[in-house]
């Protein structure tokens, strides 16, 4: 359809996302913490890294608290990972927890309490909010929104499949073939993400990584032959290549929800809730950019040289990412 050549809005956003040539999501930092003993509490504390300098954040609590072994660190590629355990002197529950240095980043964190009666408790910190009051328990419905949250954010800073969805958003012209192609890359990558989540199956997160940034630059060029009057899979069944692709990029998804962690007691809640915001997101994606372009036709037609223009753009910056991200393989 007329109203897909996307291409001067899609070659604007391009541009953009260059600043951002990590095209990664902002990755947020993650406290757990699980009772093992009355007030005892075993803690992983998980922090962005960029190369090898960790994000200034720390764990403060209002109640006096107790260290009961060494903090262990390690890093893990892009985070460092610190466990220890502690006792509480006072309840933990009524408590408020802080991630120290939290307003000072652009980042989030998830705070995850487990009792040793089986209640929990999970809750977004954020820049604004970077402290909580730790309940007692913690309804299913707040879980759901805030892992809801997460997969939207991840999607709205996750650029490289935002460029696959544009791409293929290029290949396919007609409204029902885009519905379809859509749909199968939305159960491709459901199905990879709750079983890489779930420990199912597993792949690398690197070479993962490489070939989603290769699978944008491969749709970009379907886009070019396409306007060549050319022929292949992906321009007759474009259904198929977008559920081949999405398997792959439920892979990268996953790799970010395993990085944030799962509240154990609810873990096929939390799963779902993400999943349900990384769609509410995408689905928010593909509206805003045909509405952008229905609003560009009121005045002006988009040439056919601005979809190969942006197909070029879309490429190009894919190649770079892959490249990238093949040299990280092998450092």
């Amino acid at each position: 359809m007329e109203c897909v050549r996307l291409v001067l809005l899609t070659a604007v956003i391009a541009a953009l996302f260059c600043e951002v040539a990590y095209s990664h999501e902002v990755r947020p930092a993650y406290l757990s913490l699980k009772e093992e003993a009355p007030n005892e509490f075993s803690v992983l504390f998980k922090t962005p890294m960029q190369g090898n300098a960790r994000l200034a954040l720390s764990a403060l609590f209002s109640g006096k608290i107790e260290t009961v072994t060494p903090i262990i660190s390690h890093p893990t590629g892009d985070a460092m990972v610190q466990t220890w355990r502690m006792r509480t002197l006072e309840p933990l529950a009524g408590q408020s927890v802080v991630i120290d240095g939290l307003q000072n980043s652009m980042t989030d964190a998830l705070v995850h309490v487990v009792f040793a009666n089986g209640n929990s408790w999970t809750a977004r910190l954020t820049p604004s909010e970077p402290s909580a009051v730790i309940p007692a328990s913690q309804s299913a419905w707040a879980v759901f929104v805030t892992y809801v949250r997460h997969g939207i954010e991840h999607i709205a800073f996750g650029f490289d499949h935002l460029l696959f969805v544009a791409g293929l958003m290029l290949v396919v012209r007609d409204w029902r073939k885009l519905v379809k192609a859509i749909t199968a890359f939305t159960a491709a990558h459901s199905i990879t993400l709750s079983c890489a989540t779930l420990g199912w199956l597993t792949l690398p997160s690197r070479p993962v990584e490489a070939m989603i940034a290769i699978s944008i630059v491969m749709v970009a060029a379907e886009v070019v032959r396409m306007e060549r009057g050319q022929v292949s899979l992906a321009i007759v069944r474009p259904w198929m290549v977008a559920f081949i692709f999405g398997l792959l990029h439920g892979f990268g998804f996953a790799g970010a929800l395993v990085e944030l962690g799962l509240p154990q007691g609810d873990i096929p809640l939390a799963l779902l809730a993400f999943n349900v915001g990384v769609e509410l997101g995408q689905l928010a994606f593909i509206a805003a950019l045909l509405a952008a372009v229905y609003s560009v036709m009121r005045f002006v037609m988009i040439p056919r040289q601005a979809i190969v223009a942006s197909a070029y753009a879309i490429g190009i910056i894919a190649a770079f990412w892959s490249v990238q991200r093949l040299d990280a393989m092998f450092l």
